[in-house]
């Protein structure tokens, strides 16, 4: 189960991407289940690849938050371009899955400047095999996107793990 989620920008004010809400419930969540999440972003810029993406995951070890490596590109790993990455997940040309295609939501680079709104949507959540490293706790998450070396955007999450 995961528990405690909580979110909150960590970029510059200037940055031209903010996550404007996310609401993910229930609280705690179970895998496998059902996850219900609603998200507003707005972006003052287009993005386009190379999109950088720089993940931060850090676990707590009592008042201390060691960082977790990267391994089999899960924890702290740094995407140079999560636009290829989309576009092995959803071939060029196909339609986005929904609940995106819906909602007019772009799931291929670039995106364009403006809001983009998902209404609460409800995901199945599979049983997946967490890796060994992912045990009981609290954790962090700090993502950071980037182009060409600026910034675009940062938010933080936290959440714990319990099985």
């Amino acid at each position: 189960q995961v528990g405690g989620f909580s979110w909150e920008n960590c970029g510059d004010r200037r940055d031209p991407v903010v996550l404007q809400s996310l609401s993910v419930a229930p609280d705690p969540i179970s895998i496998p289940g059902s996850l219900r999440v609603s998200a507003a972003v707005s972006s003052g810029k287009a993005m386009a690849s190379p999109l950088k993406v720089v993940l931060v995951v850090e676990k707590a070890l009592g008042d201390l938050w060691i960082q977790l490596p990267c391994i089999d590109q899960l924890g702290s790993c740094t995407y140079n371009d999560v636009c290829t990455i989309l576009d092995n997940l959803i071939p060029p040309g196909t339609t986005c899955p929904e609940p995106l295609l819906t909602y007019g939501i772009p799931c291929h680079c670039p995106f364009k400047a403006g809001s983009y709104s998902l209404p609460a949507s409800d995901f199945v959540l599979p049983d997946v095999e967490l890796p060994a490293w992912m045990t009981n706790g609290n954790y962090r998450v700090r993502a950071a996107v980037s182009n060409g070396g600026e910034e675009l955007g940062c938010v933080k999450l936290a959440f714990s793990l319990q099985s």
